[in-house]
């Protein structure tokens, strides 16, 4: 459903004002040292528009250090892009958000595979997995490393395929499955398969059954938690300026669709993909940890063909959220915004 730009509106920022990742030119205190962690981040941009809300955010976020950007695809006929290159329109979607913020990161753009795996030992082969791969495996660095994934698992399952020591060098946040039975139940109505591991049951059976993975996961009934009102989009998004009112404009055609086949229009909408920022770049001073949110241990379960889960005990252990601090990652996402157009603005006059 995200607008797909146009490759000349890729042009949208070239007269504004110009930065690259790792820097923060709008802050006027700035940062008084460097990134605490990296991070990779992975998101379906084509689809749901709330990643656009976690994309801005994370790169306004200077305690990550954002390594990649993988656009991955959708599944087959999904009402948000129905074509056979979702992961490609996923590309230009980012490369036209980094446009409009004057960016000059596209390098750090990767695209995924437009195919979900076949098997469970076959990968599907593209410039992310080389990147991922590539990125996890480095022996310069010592800070810890995210692979922050708000849609299908497609490109990171198969870089464990072709290089499993992966697993030993970042741990993988995911927004995606369903409920566990023991502590939160299904919505009214709700898909058999939560959407985001519908993109990729393999892939997801790879990760969670297969592989020696961290998982930090955000499951359903937690990222539907992350709603905001519409009053909040259009006073704290859409009103400082461009950069805001395209991303309010986004979800607003979501908003719109949604009400005239529904039972009229809501007044909140869910920015889901949004914990990816808030368990990485939002993380306590001292012991770092996402200490702000809640969550339980488990052993990993296995995932079944029907989106379930399994026990399996003795398993590696995982951490599954059961609440986030929605205060602090809006709040963060509203002042920064308001930061950077402020700045942004103050170039273009």
């Amino acid at each position: 459903m995200t607008t797909i730009p146009e490759s000349d509106s890729l042009q949208i920022a070239a007269s504004t004002r110009r930065w690259q990742l790792g820097e923060s030119p709008w802050q006027a205190i700035q940062p008084s040292a460097g990134p605490r962690a990296r991070v990779i981040i992975d998101n379906d941009f084509s689809g749901d528009p709330d990643d656009l809300i976690q994309i801005v955010h994370h790169v306004l976020s200077p305690s990550v250090d954002i390594r990649a950007v993988v656009a991955s695809h959708l599944r087959p006929g999904d009402v948000f892009d129905s074509s056979a290159h979702t992961a490609d329109n996923a590309a230009a979607v980012v490369k036209g958000v980094f446009a409009r913020m004057g960016l000059d990161s596209a390098d750090a753009i990767y695209t995924g595979s437009n195919h979900a795996l076949l098997d469970r030992e076959t990968p599907q082969h593209s410039p992310a997995v080389d990147a991922i791969i590539a990125e996890a495996l480095r022996d310069d660095v010592q800070s810890p490393l995210f692979y922050v994934a708000g849609g299908g698992l497609t490109d990171i399952a198969s870089a464990y395929l072709i290089e499993p020591r992966i697993a030993d060098r970042l741990t993988l946040v995911w927004i995606g499955g369903g409920e566990h039975e023991e502590l939160a139940a299904p919505p009214p109505g709700a898909m058999p398969i939560e959407y985001n591991l519908l993109i990729d049951v393999v892939a997801g059976q790879v990760v969670f059954n297969d592989s020696s993975l961290t998982i930090w996961q955000v499951p359903r009934d937690v990222y539907r938690q992350c709603l905001v009102s519409d009053a909040e989009l259009r006073l704290r998004v859409a009103a400082t300026g461009p950069l805001g009112r395209y991303m309010y404009d986004e979800i607003a055609r979501v908003v719109g669709m949604v009400g005239i086949h529904a039972s009229g229009a809501s007044e909140t909408y869910a920015l889901g993909d949004s914990p990816l920022v808030l368990l990485t770049a939002l993380q306590s001073i001292f012991e770092p940890d996402s200490a702000s949110s809640q969550h339980v241990e488990r052993s990993t379960p296995a995932l079944d063909d029907d989106g379930g889960y399994s026990a399996v005990p003795g398993a590696r252990p995982m951490r599954v959220y059961t609440w986030v601090d929605t205060r602090l990652m809006f709040e963060d996402f509203y002042l920064k915004l308001a930061e950077f157009s402020r700045w942004h603005a103050e170039g273009a006059a």
